[in-house]
C-alpha cells in the first residue's frame, strides 16, 4: 500500500473511532456530572399555574434513542431527557393490549381508559355505537375543560388535523375517531354530531383560546385544494354546506371576543397583541413533514413556531393556562415505515420543547413530555458507535446480506424487501442488499418482519419526562391515565380544585398533634 494511501486510511479510521472518547476518565466524568445533577434535584411543591403537555404521537423509547443518536450521538441528551423527573406509562386500553391514539389520548387527558377508536367517552361506549355515546354519563371531561372551569386559558397545537385522534378528546365525545366530519358518518349515526362541529359549536371546543393545526377540508364544505396543498382522499371531506371557520368567526364577534384567524406562517408570526383567541388552520389535511415544509411566510409553520405563538396568547391570562402540543407526524412517518422521517419529526418536537422551556419558568410552569403509544421500531445489533443510526449495522452470518440498524416488527408493502430468486434449483425469498439503497433518505422504508397494509402500533411502555411544580409525581411505572390525575393535582383543577392540598393537610395535622401534646 502506498504511503499516502496509509495516511488516508488512518485519517478515515480516526474520524470514525479516534474522536470517540473511551478512556476511564471520560466515563467517570460522564457519570459524575449526572450524579451532580441528581444531587441538585429538589421537589417543587408550588401549584402549577401553567401546564404544557407535549405528546409525541408514536414516540416510543426506541424512537427517542434513535433521535438522540441522530441529534448528537449515543452520549447526547435531548432537551427533555435533561428533565429531573422521569417515569414510564402503561399504554393498554380498556379493551386492547395495544391502543390507538384516540383511546390513549382520552386516558392522558381525562383520566379514564376507553375502548379502541373511541374518544372522550368511557368504556361503556363500544366503538362505532352512536346511541351509547349520546349518554352524557359516559362522557369524560378533559384537562382543557377543567382548566377553563378554573378560569384558566386552554389551547391545542398539532401537526395533524385539529379534529384528529389525539387533539379531539380535549373537546369532543365520540364513538368513533373517524367521525371527524359528516361525510364519514354512517346512516345509523346521523343523530350524533361530528367532531369538527363539536370543536366549533360546543363547549369546551368553542371556548378554547388557541387552536392551531391542519384540517381545513374537515371544517369547510367542498374545500378546494392547490398543487402545494391538495385535497386528501385519506381524510374526511365535508360536503354538508357548512363553513365552520365562518361559524367560529361569527361566534367570537357575537360575544365581542378579541380573536384572529390565520392560515400561514407569516400571519402567525404577526398576530395582534390584544387577541384572546387564536385559530389557525394551515392545511387541508395534516401539516407537511418538517423536512419538506415550505419555510417561507406563505408556507406552513413549524411545531416550534405554533408553540411559541400559543404560549404568547395563553400567557396573557393571569390565572394561567393549559396547553397540549402534539408532534403527530412522528406517528404518520412510522405508519409509512420511514424511520428517518419519524426521527426527524421527533427532533422537530424537541425544538418545540426547548422553545417552551426557554420562555416559561420552572417556578410556575409544569412541562411534561410523553407519548400515547409506541411503534414496532427496533434498534439492531451491533453497529459501530458513532455510525449513522440509519446506516448498515453489519452483515448477517446466516444469509451473508447486510441489515440496517433500524427495522420494524410490522410494516407496509414497501418494507417487504425480498426478491424471489431461484437458488440451487430452489425458489426462495432472498433479502435485498440494503447497502445498494439510500438508507439515509427520508423516504427509505426499513425492512419489517411482518408485511401489513402499514406499520402497526406497539404495546410497549412509553416514557414520561417532567419538570416544574409537582413534576416529582412522575417517578415510577404508572398507568397512562395517571397523567391526568398528576396534572390535575399539580394545577389544582378538576377533582383537586377544592379543599386543602395534601401538603397543607400534613402541615395542619402536624400543628394539631403539637397543639394536643402541649395542652396535655
Amino acid at each position: 500500500m502506498h504511503s499516502w494511501s496509509v495516511v488516508v486510511f488512518l485519517s478515515i479510521f480516526c474520524i470514525t473511532t479516534c474522536s470517540l472518547q473511551t478512556d476511564q476518565k471520560y466515563w467517570k466524568s460522564l457519570a459524575e456530572k449526572e450524579l451532580e445533577e441528581a444531587l441538585q434535584v429538589k421537589f417543587n411543591l408550588r401549584t402549577a399555574k401553567n401546564v404544557i403537555l407535549f405528546v409525541g404521537d408514536g414516540m416510543g423509547p426506541n424512537t427517542i434513542t434513535a433521535a438522540r443518536i441522530y441529534r448528537g450521538g449515543e452520549s447526547h441528551r435531548l432537551a427533555f431527557e435533561k428533565f429531573p423527573h422521569v417515569g414510564l406509562l402503561k399504554t393498554y386500553s380498556a379493551d386492547k393490549m395495544v391502543p390507538d391514539s384516540a383511546c390513549s389520548a382520552t386516558a392522558l387527558f381525562s383520566g379514564i381508559k376507553a375502548n379502541l377508536g373511541t374518544l372522550g367517552v368511557d368504556a361503556t361506549v363500544p366503538e362505532n355505537n352512536c346511541e351509547m355515546s349520546l349518554n352524557k354519563e359516559a362522557w369524560v371531561d378533559s384537562l382543557a375543560a377543567y382548566a377553563l372551569k378554573a378560569g384558566k386559558s386552554s389551547g391545542l397545537v398539532t401537526t395533524m388535523r385539529v379534529t384528529h385522534a389525539t387533539p379531539a378528546p380535549l373537546y369532543a365525545h365520540s364513538a368513533s375517531r373517524s367521525w371527524e366530519c359528516e361525510a364519514n358518518m354512517p346512516a345509523n349515526a346521523k343523530q350524533c354530531k361530528d367532531i369538527a362541529r363539536q370543536l366549533i359549536e360546543d363547549w369546551p371546543g368553542r371556548d378554547l383560546h388557541v387552536v392551531l393545526g391542519g384540517g381545513r377540508q374537515v371544517l369547510v364544505s367542498n374545500s378546494t385544494g392547490t398543487p402545494d396543498d391538495p385535497i386528501s382522499a385519506w381524510s374526511c371531506y365535508r360536503q354538508d354546506g357548512r363553513d365552520l371557520i365562518d361559524v367560529y368567526k361569527r361566534d367570537k364577534e357575537e360575544r365581542n371576543l378579541k380573536y384572529q384567524i390565520v392560515s400561514n406562517t407569516g400571519e402567525l408570526q404577526n398576530i395582534k397583541d390584544d387577541i384572546d383567541y387564536l385559530f389557525g388552520i394551515f392545511a387541508n389535511e395534516h401539516l407537511q413533514y418538517e423536512f419538506e415544509r415550505n419555510k417561507n411566510p406563505e408556507g406552513q409553520p413549524s411545531i416550534s413556531e405554533m408553540t411559541k405563538a400559543a404560549i404568547k396568547v395563553l400567557s396573557k391570562n393571569t390565572k394561567g393556562y393549559f396547553l397540549m402540543v402534539e408532534g403527530g407526524k412522528i406517528d404518520m412517518a412510522h405508519h409509512r415505515g420511514r424511520a428517518k422521517t419519524a426521527v426527524d419529526e421527533t427532533v422537530a418536537m424537541e425544538r418545540a420543547v426547548r422553545a417552551a422551556v426557554d420562555i416559561t419558568s420552572d417556578e410556575d410552569t409544569l412541562v411534561i413530555v410523553t407519548s400515547d403509544h409506541t411503534h414496532t421500531l427496533t434498534i439492531n445489533g451491533y453497529p459501530e458507535r458513532g455510525s449513522s443510526v440509519f446506516g448498515i449495522a453489519r452483515e448477517s452470518p446466516f444469509d451473508h446480506i447486510n441489515y440496517t440498524t433500524l427495522s420494524y416488527g410490522t410494516g407496509g408493502p414497501g418494507s417487504f424487501q425480498y426478491d424471489i430468486k431461484t437458488v440451487d434449483n430452489e425458489t426462495k425469498a432472498v433479502r435485498r442488499e440494503p447497502s445498494k439503497e439510500d438508507t439515509e433518505s427520508f423516504f427509505y422504508e426499513q425492512i419489517a418482519a411482518i408485511p401489513l397494509d402499514e406499520n402497526s402500533h406497539g404495546g410497549g411502555d412509553v416514557a414520561v419526562y417532567a419538570k416544574g411544580p409537582h413534576s416529582h409525581l412522575f417517578h415510577s411505572v404508572h398507568e397512562q391515565h395517571y397523567v391526568f390525575q398528576a396534572i390535575a393535582y399539580a394545577a389544582k383543577i378538576g377533582p383537586y380544585s377544592k379543599g386543602y392540598t395534601t401538603e397543607v393537610n400534613i402541615i395542619l395535622l402536624t400543628f394539631a398533634l403539637l397543639f394536643f401534646k402541649l395542652i396535655k
